[in-house]
């Protein structure tokens, strides 16, 4: 039996906000210049490649095992708290590591796999609170949108301090921010498990991809949103390289940003009212063409932070758009297995080849790899016309 909320109770609403502010406070100050840092220290760039896609790919078994784990001993608290801890000490790693691959890579697979789980849980634990009865409950767009925020900060403080500090503070940055974070857990309210019912099975998977709506989906995600990773890898190296500084760059990265939260809050929605999801997917295709295109052609600041800024269509507008999608083309009954393959197996496994593939190219024909990022998203175009039509499983067995 639930028990009603009292006049003494609070809305959880601040203490989440706390969370999600260290947490992605923490990814910011390390996230956009870990590659570069690397890039010091004389790791070449397909090496790189091979270090981040190695760290993608275990953060698609990490994410899930761990979330169960969770799940089954009603531990989510806790186990975030040890997520977030394994991480910081992991982070240091990078530090004793220098620029050999085998020690890199051990650090590399360490780090991945502890901080993999950290967001599953913590919007788990959000959007379970969100969804009490008045007044406890409260939007869960708040809280993921102050983490946004959290990360502009912190990638605008790693710029400054990288300037004074060097690059290796990053590492510093990211163990504080981190460790705070189980005393941030503990303000949080716990909830229980999902039962074992909701548990991905194979007859679930098999049925989603029967249905022809979702295997488009998937695929124009695995295009457009993959074509970030050749920018998530070496567009701070190939920054710094051309001498932009720290502090330039920490801005051009927030930028990115806050056009993904201006858009999560404001413009998404009010385009998905105008227009139907898959003309929103078109227009995020033709955003990441010319968003890539234009960075294969030059390094002007001006244009880059013009291009920075469609972020918001070629990832943000595009997960919404592909989130109403889903909701259409898969029963309810199937939601989460939707969810779960959507994310990892098709955006998951996608950006982990493609970050391969990113530092391959890039060492070969530098900045001219950002237009094989732009044939990515013009290939998924004609593939928006079929998602307009988007049907359900029950009517298409």
């Amino acid at each position: 039996m639930v028990k009603p909320p009292t006049s003494l109770e609070q809305s959880p609403l601040a203490d989440f906000v706390a969370l999600y502010a260290l947490l992605y406070c923490g990814f910011g100050v390390a996230s956009p210049f870990l590659p570069a840092l690397l890039h010091e220290r004389g790791v070449p760039a397909e090496t790189i490649g091979v270090l981040f896609a190695a760290g993608t790919a275990v953060r698609l078994l990490s994410a899930p095992i761990v979330g169960t784990i969770a799940d089954h001993t009603h531990a989510l608290r806790l186990t975030l708290a040890l997520c977030a801890i394994a991480t910081a000490f992991a982070a240091t790693g990078y530090a004793a590591a220098a620029g050999a691959f085998w020690p890199l890579l051990v650090v590399s697979l360490l780090h991945a796999s502890a901080v993999a789980p950290t967001t599953n849980i913590a919007d788990a634990l959000a959007s379970v609170a969100s969804r009490r009865q008045k007044p406890l409950g409260f939007e869960y767009g708040w809280v993921r949108g102050a983490g946004s925020a959290a990360f502009i900060v912190g990638s605008t403080i790693a710029g400054l301090a990288i300037g004074r500090l060097g690059m290796s503070v990053i590492i510093w940055l990211q163990v504080l921010l981190l460790l705070a974070v189980p005393f941030a857990v503990m303000g949080v309210p716990a909830i229980r498990a999902r039962s074992g019912s909701d548990l991905v099975s194979r007859g679930d998977i098999m049925a989603l991809l029967r249905v022809a709506a979702f295997r488009r989906i998937v695929l124009v995600a695995a295009l457009i949103m993959g074509s970030h990773a050749l920018h998530d890898t070496f567009s701070v190296i190939r920054w710094k390289d051309a001498g932009i500084s720290p502090q330039t760059i920490s801005i051009l990265w927030s930028l990115s940003v806050a056009a993904e939260v201006l858009v999560f809050f404001v413009v998404g929605p009010w385009l998905l009212r105008r227009l139907t999801p898959a003309m929103a997917i078109a227009l995020a295709a033709l955003a990441g063409a010319v968003r890539w295109f234009v960075a294969a052609c030059t390094i002007d600041i001006a244009a880059s932070s013009l291009i920075q800024l469609l972020h918001g269509i070629t990832f943000a507008l595009l997960h919404l758009a592909c989130m109403r999608l889903l909701t259409q083309a898969v029963p309810d009954a199937l939601a989460a297995t939707a969810q779960a393959l959507y994310g990892t197996v098709g955006v998951g496994v996608a950006t982990a080849l493609l970050t391969v593939a990113s530092g391959w190219l890039y060492a070969r024909v530098g900045a001219a790899a950002f237009a094989a990022m732009g044939a990515l998203c013009l290939a998924a175009l004609p593939l928006t016309r079929s998602l307009a039509a988007a049907r359900t499983l029950q009517e298409h067995p």
